[in-house]
């Protein structure tokens, strides 16, 4: 299976249409049709359902998709790591992230190796456990940072130095934020906002016995995105600190859990023999910012 095929299908896949598609691509689109074809012969199943005006995928090309842009985005991490063996360093590094304030040291830590390494380029992506686990062991990305502590015997990690602390987004004219922390009791009845990750595994820590009488209504991955439905009133969103603005003016205030419900937080890389002097180099700094934190 050709990588140039796989990535003139996602371009066709994105576009849903053959002529934009083929523009992008800079081929005619005789070439662009034949090598789709070809593709589907390949696999032994129809990717497209071809109408007027656009293309869409059917369920085997739906797929495919998801596979293709693992495999095509892995070719060019291939590519890049490659093109940079006569140097002294890659020029590149991958991270996928777990939200949290204590991305700041990542991010100071990183601004120091670009100072040594003016020509270092990151690539960030945001997403639960499940989401960048998937991608480090995939080798998408170099390191990936977790709010769930990762089997150690298939890594190596380092702490952050603090650990995030739970608490509730809501409107700041509810009257449950009168209240100075927010116990189990509570939140019985109401609505709540959570990442199943965290519904699944930090909040039955917390409920202990009560957890089944809590009521999840919505499920986010990303913070911001649960605020919005917050501040509508539509809810109560189960969130670390730090991660919305709950400023005077934001409409919208934290209230800390009670009892405290911490979870620490894990920059993780997987065990290899192989490991470029950039990311020892940045595995270095962190290790001193945490010490010294």
């Amino acid at each position: 299976m050709e990588i140039r095929n796989l990535r003139y299908f996602l371009a066709v896949a994105r576009e849903e249409n053959m002529t934009r598609a083929a523009n992008l691509l800079h081929v005619t689109q005789p070439t662009l049709s034949k090598r789709l074809k070809s593709l589907e012969e390949e696999i032994g199943k129809k990717l497209f359902v071809r109408r007027s005006f656009s293309m869409q995928l059917t369920e085997e090309g739906i797929l495919l998709r998801d596979r293709a842009a693992d495999l095509v985005e892995l070719s060019d991490k291939i590519i890049s790591e490659f093109a940079t063996l006569d140097d002294s360093y890659s020029k590149d590094i991958y991270l996928g992230l777990a939200e949290s304030y204590q991305i700041s040291y990542l991010a100071a830590e990183i601004r120091r190796l670009k100072d040594i390494y003016p020509e270092l380029r990151y690539h960030i992506t945001s997403g639960d456990t499940e989401q960048v686990v998937e991608r480090l062991d995939k080798g998408l990305i170099d390191f990936a940072v977790l709010a769930e502590k990762p089997d150690t015997a298939k890594y190596s990690c380092l702490n952050f130095p603090k650990e995030d602390v739970w608490g509730v987004i809501m409107r700041s004219d509810d009257p449950l934020s009168e209240k100075e922390k927010i116990e189990v009791d509570d939140l019985i009845g109401r609505s709540l906002f959570c990442s199943d990750q965290s519904w699944a595994n930090d909040i039955p820590r917390w409920a202990q016995k009560k957890f089944p009488l809590l009521r999840q209504d919505g499920s986010f991955r990303l913070a911001y995105n649960g605020s919005i439905f917050a501040k509508e009133g539509l809810g109560y969103l189960l969130s670390f600190d730090r991660l919305v603005d709950v400023s005077e003016n934001s409409g919208l205030c934290f209230r800390p859990l009670s009892p405290e419900l911490t979870t620490p937080l894990y920059l993780v890389w997987r065990k290899q023999p192989v490991f470029s002097p950039v990311s020892e180099m940045l595995v270095e700094l962190l290790s001193e910012s945490f010490s010294n934190a």
